[in-house]
């Protein structure tokens, strides 16, 4: 079976800030649907028990004082994610879709080490965990596209969406079920156009410069993911090389989809 047939379940999280290692689950969506099997959502509203940074607020609209009104307990939340997502892959054999999909699950896995829980692997034991990333799969397939202004990135959800002709709304933009489902809208798309004829599809793909769409054809769910592990990490590559114009001791993380986990050292700790 293709890619693109079998069914889904876009993932999304909005957290209290950009750093994996430290920050914390604010909202989280799961939706699945597809592969014969009736549609499921779920979305869920945390107290993170530290404070929603404004920079994070200004981004989903969440503050502190609403999340600890409204949202369950953090470790509650975190666990019911991570429960929600192994099921749907043990039972249903979903593949994990959202757009820089690697951020979420990697912000997850700490979340659940924090909260000493099951990790996504650890509940998982063993059956493949596969993933579909917009971010990487429309980097690979249209990899010198410019942003469109200064404030809005190449790579973007939002630029993504426009690409490819999926509806956005920008009062529900950073809500983490509209960012999941617009995410798995995407990869339906770049599916789409990977197994269309060239000359039938819009101007705005055919003027697309060295396209490589045809990667993605006729690939299975588990080549799809071996690929993106490759393409993530020529992606960091670049990436790197760029920020070391400036920086020379830039580095930039190739491993996809999670960043591996490093224990705390316990050096120089009181005894």
């Amino acid at each position: 079976m293709t890619w693109h047939f079998g069914r889904w379940s876009a993932f999304d999280l909005e957290t209290t800030g950009v750093d994996v290692e430290n920050d914390r689950i604010v909202t989280g969506a799961v939706i699945s649907r597809g592969g014969g099997i009736e549609a499921e959502a779920g979305e869920w509203l945390a107290d993170p028990g530290v404070e929603i940074p404004a920079e994070a607020t200004e981004v989903h609209k969440i503050t502190t004082e609403h999340a600890r009104a409204k949202g369950d307990p953090a470790r509650d939340v975190v666990g019911e994610i991570a429960a929600e997502l192994a099921g749907q892959v043990l039972l249903a054999g979903s593949a994990i879709v959202g757009h820089n999909v690697s951020y979420d699950l990697t912000l997850l896995d700490r979340e659940c080490r924090r909260y000493e829980l099951p990790t996504l692997h650890d509940r998982l034991d063993g059956t493949p965990l596969h993933v579909i990333d917009t971010r990487v799969l429309d980097q690979h397939a249209d990899q010198f596209r410019k942003r469109p202004s200064e404030q809005q990135g190449a790579r973007q959800l939002v630029t993504l969406a426009q690409v490819y002709g999926v509806p956005w709304d920008d009062e529900a933009a950073h809500g983490c079920s509209f960012d999941a489902l617009a995410a798995a809208q995407i990869a339906r798309r770049i599916a789409e156009i990977a197994h269309t004829r060239w000359r039938d599809l819009p101007e705005r793909i055919q003027a697309i410069r060295r396209p490589r769409f045809y990667a993605f054809r006729d690939l299975s769910l588990a080549e799809l993911h071996a690929a993106q592990i490759d393409w993530a990490a020529e992606q960091a590559a670049g990436l790197e090389k760029h920020f070391r114009k400036t920086d020379p001791n830039a580095v930039v993380d190739r491993a996809w989809p999670l960043r591996a986990w490093v224990e705390p050292s316990t050096e120089g700790a009181p005894a």
